[in-house]
Order: structure tokens, then sequence, then C-alpha cells
């Protein structure tokens, strides 16, 4: 039994008890919790349902408790029920009832849901300027978005990933003047780019295009066209792939960035002040009222970013989600203001802000990058750890905090690093279920034989994985796979402890016993889980270590 058909079942129970005994049927919660104890003495499992709706029931806690458990022990799921403290509720489950969940994690959707089906997100990510290699906060964001979008599907979502081009703007112009100074052999520019990768393109748009120098459009357009070329093949090499790249240039190019602008015009949310037109943002939650317009009669930013909200919304998503760096702070209340004063739901868009990445090797930080001059890029840290110890890393741990990633830890063989653990006790099972297909050991049916501590503990963990995929889900979380991860893996290593005296296979001349089997099937679920969680997160589950 799951967590989640307990507390159904638990939620369902108090709603009978509440109508049996003539009680208000209103009180009833809407979602029971129920939760591992930190003491395993405690049971499997606890509630506080008891405490929730005492006042409103009119009963004392310790009361209603006392009537909940005596009602669940009458279900076969139930071995067990016990009134603590207050009035909450320690529950142990069944051992057949565990030897369900092992046979739900064999099934291939086990960790999928459909709370989010029929909901269309836009997920775009990463988005960073086509003006040089992908740096760490971007990176960050290609390993944690690429890992949102699948735990998003997972629960039912249809969800597109997208990549915003910037394409427009002064930033490509600095980029197009200093890939012309660097086929000229000339210093780059003082507000330009430098790097091998500028003089890298720049000979490639020559040896395209020879007259390239006399012609500044043709090496925008070639140089351009490099640069996005390159960031996509490193994103994919990286395990992070778009389903849509979206060109900024294109919103100006078609009219929708004036169309746009004509639309807030027309509904007053823009008005004149100094030559300039200023979008009503503070009418809307924002700090400040927004220039939209210049006074030069060019589009100011925002202008696009209007314009592109209106294409997505277009397009027929229901929630945009923006992930953005740690310097667009300001981007949540513009983008939900932008919204409003279009006449749409502001709850339409969600924005995300990631914080800083830190390198560090032998406790100093690393500064300096082999292409890019200062900029550390997604590159370096995959040609200093490898694709899954770099996503493995951007992804364990809240985007809401900085991070530093020890270049030292992740090249490590050792349960010192995380992805190691993770990877090392898929890989130590697919062994397991390798030397018992050698040996003729084959998967039992009696799961109820599943009774030492430490398989009901394995068996526990199993059953929290539809839990944690849902609330990485509603909360864009994406960390919380990689955490859960993590201690599946202890969870696995302490029942696979041979000093526990619980053995998956027979040694020597011993038979093969249904126990060996029933663990043999527990191996196989647990392994099952780790390939669907590690999938989720973009990273190998390797069958060898």
């Amino acid at each position: 039994m799951t967590p989640e058909a307990l507390a159904d079942l638990v939620r369902t129970t108090v709603a009978r008890l509440l109508a049996d005994r003539g009680l208000d049927t209103t009180a009833t919660p809407g979602q029971v919790t129920v939760e591992r104890p930190r003491n395993p003495e405690h049971g499997d499992y606890a509630t506080n349902v008891a405490l929730q709706l005492a006042k409103k029931a009119g009963v004392a806690p310790r009361e209603f408790a006392t009537w909940l458990a005596e009602a669940l022990l009458t279900q076969d799921a139930i071995a067990k029920a016990d009134v603590a403290g207050p009035g909450f509720l320690n529950l142990t489950i069944a051992t057949e009832a565990q030897g369900a969940i092992v046979r739900a994690a064999l099934e291939p959707g086990y960790g999928t849901g459909a709370e989010l089906a029929g909901k269309r997100i836009n997920l775009e990510f990463v988005s960073a300027n086509p003006t040089g290699p992908i740096h760490l906060g971007g990176a960050r964001w290609a390993a944690v978005g690429g890992a949102l979008g699948e735990v998003l599907r997972a629960r039912g979502a249809e969800v597109t990933r997208e990549y915003y081009f910037n394409d427009a703007g002064a930033q490509i112009d600095r980029f197009v003047r200093s890939l012309i100074a660097a086929a000229k052999g000339e210093p780059a520019p003082e507000d330009g780019y430098a790097g091998t990768y500028v003089s890298d393109i720049a000979a490639e748009v020559l040896r395209r295009e020879p007259g390239a120098l006399g012609d500044p459009e043709t090496v925008r357009q070639v140089g351009v066209g490099l640069m996005f070329e390159e960031i996509k093949r490193s994103l994919h090499e990286f395990g992070t792939d778009f389903d849509v790249y979206f060109h900024e240039d294109s919103l100006h190019q078609s009219g929708r960035v004036e169309e746009a602008v004509a639309k807030l015009k027309a509904n007053g949310s823009l008005y004149e002040k100094d030559g300039a037109w200023w979008l009503r943002s503070t009418d809307f939650g924002d700090d400040k009222d927004r220039v939209v317009i210049k006074s030069d009669g060019n589009p100011a930013y925002i202008a696009g970013d209007i314009a592109y909200l209106v294409d997505k919304r277009g397009r027929g998503f229901d929630l945009c989600i923006y992930m953005l760096g740690a310097d667009h702070h300001g981007y949540i209340a513009r983008l939900k203001a932008a919204a409003a004063a279009l006449g749409d739901d502001p709850d339409s868009v969600e924005v995300l802000i990631g914080q800083l990445v830190n390198l560090v090797s032998d406790g100093q930080p690393v500064r300096m990058s082999k292409r890019a001059g200062t900029v550390i890029t997604m590159e370096d840290l995959v040609d200093a750890v490898g694709v899954d110890a770099a996503r493995y890393a951007m992804i364990r741990s809240s985007v809401d905090s900085s991070l530093d990633i020890d270049l030292d830890l992740l090249r490590k063989h050792s349960n010192d690093n995380p992805v190691y653990y993770v990877q090392y006790a898929h890989a130590r099972i697919s062994g397991v279920l390798r030397n018992a297909a050698d040996l003729g050991v084959t998967q039992g049916e009696d799961l109820s034989l599943l009774v030492h501590e430490r398989e009901g503990d394995l068996i526990r963990t199993i059953g929290e994985f539809p839990k944690v995929v849902a609330t990485a889900a509603e909360l864009r979380e994406p960390h919380r796979v990689a955490r859960y991860l993590e201690e599946l893996a202890g969870s696995f290593h302490r029942f696979y402890d041979r000093r526990n005296g619980v053995r998956v296979l027979p040694q020597g001349d011993e038979e093969t016993t249904p126990s060996h089997q029933a663990r043999l099937t527990l191996c196989a679920a647990t392994r099952h889980v780790f390939g669907a969680g590690l999938g989720l997160l973009g990273v190998t589950a390797p069958e060898r270590m």
C-alpha cells in the first residue's frame, strides 16, 4: 500500500466515522497527510488527522483517534494502529499490503500520475544570449529545466520545452563587432566579447564567406548562426534538447511587437511621458512603471517580452513557466503585470529564479575557462567531471540557493560522491540480477515473506516515489527526486548489508527458498525505481561500474 493509497483509506474511513456518529461530515479534510515517523518503532506511517478535525467534529482528539484506530484495524491492509500523545495515530502496514508496493513498483508507469492531465505548459529555460558558450548558470537551468520538464510530463502535463534565442538588441551588435575585430586580428572592442571561441567563429565566417568583412550583415547572419549551432550542439551533448527554438528577432520582423503595443495603447495600459510610452505596471503589482517604447521610438526589451507572452498564450499554453537567472528577480512582477495589462490571467505566468553556481577545486574557486576567457562554461564542467555528474550536481540542490560544486568530490568513486552513490546502487542491483540468472534463481510471488526490518524500510522507501515525483512537479523542485534517490540508495545498501543476516541469493550448496525469490523481486523493483528516477533527471542508470 503506497502512502497515497493509505491516505485515501484514512480519509474515507474518517468520513464514514463522522457520518456513522452523526457528526459534521464537512470536517473531513480534502487530503490526509501520512508520513513515515523518524523512529521506526512507532510504526510504518503516522497521521495527525484526529488533531486536525477534532475541534470541527466536537470530539476530543484522542477519542476520535481511538475510533479511527479501531475502524482501520478492520481493514486487511492495516496490521496495527496505536494512538500516541494528544491524538497522533501510528500505523503498521500488513505484509501483504507492503507486497503490493513492490508489485506496483515493477509496473512501467510507476511514479506517474494524471493530476496535470490536459494542462499545456510552455517551459522556457536556458535562453542564453547567442554571444558565447553557455556559462554555469545556463548549465544549471539546462539540467534543472530538462528534469522539471520530465517531472511535469510524468504527472500528466503536456510540456513544450522552449529556448528563447535573443537574436535582437545591442548584445548582437557587440558580438558582430567582436567577430569583425577578431577577423582583422584586432583586440576585442571595449564592450565586446573575447575568448578563443570568437576567433574560431570569425575564422569560420571568413572560410564560408571570404568577402564578409565588407558586409557586416553577412558577418551577423553567419556568425550568429554558427554560435547558435554550437550552443545547440553543446546542450544536446549535455542531454538537454528543446521542442521549440524561438527567435526574438521574429517578433520584431513580423510586426508582433507593434501589435502587442497597439493592444496596450487601445486598452489604456500605456501612457506617454517624456516622449516615451510607459506600461502602467504598478496598477498590476509591479514596483514601478516600465518603459515599453523609448523616447527615440525604439522598443525597450520588455516590448519583446510582452509580444512573446502574447505569442505563447496564442499557441494555447495554459501556463508559461520562465526559468531565469539570479539577476532577473524583477521579471516576476513585470511579466505578471504584463499579462494583467493584456487582460490575461497573471497566474498563467510563473517565473523561477535560479541562483549562482561556483566551481571549487582543491578548496579554491575555479575562475578561468579554456575557451571563454573569464567565464566558466558548461563544457568546462563536463570536461572536468562528465555529463552525468555535472547534471546530477546541478539538479540535486534547490535553485533558490547558490551552489558550490566541488570538482574533486564529483571525480571520486566513493559513497561521498552522491551521483556515484546512486548509480552504484543501480549497478549493484543489476549485478545481483545477473548473478541470479546465472544461478537459475527466479523472482518470487510470495512477497508476504518480506518481514525483515530492512526489507520493510526498503519497501516503504520505494512506496514514497510517486509522492516525491508529484511533489516535485507541484513545487517545481526536481531536486526532490535526486535527494529521494540518495535516500533510496541508502535504504538499499542497508538492506543488502550481509551483517543483517538477509541474503538475496543462496550461498554455496544452499537451496533456493521462496524468501530468496521474494528478495530478488524486491531488488528488481528497487532497480526499476532507480532507473525511473535517474531517467527523470536525464542521468544514466549504468548496469556496471
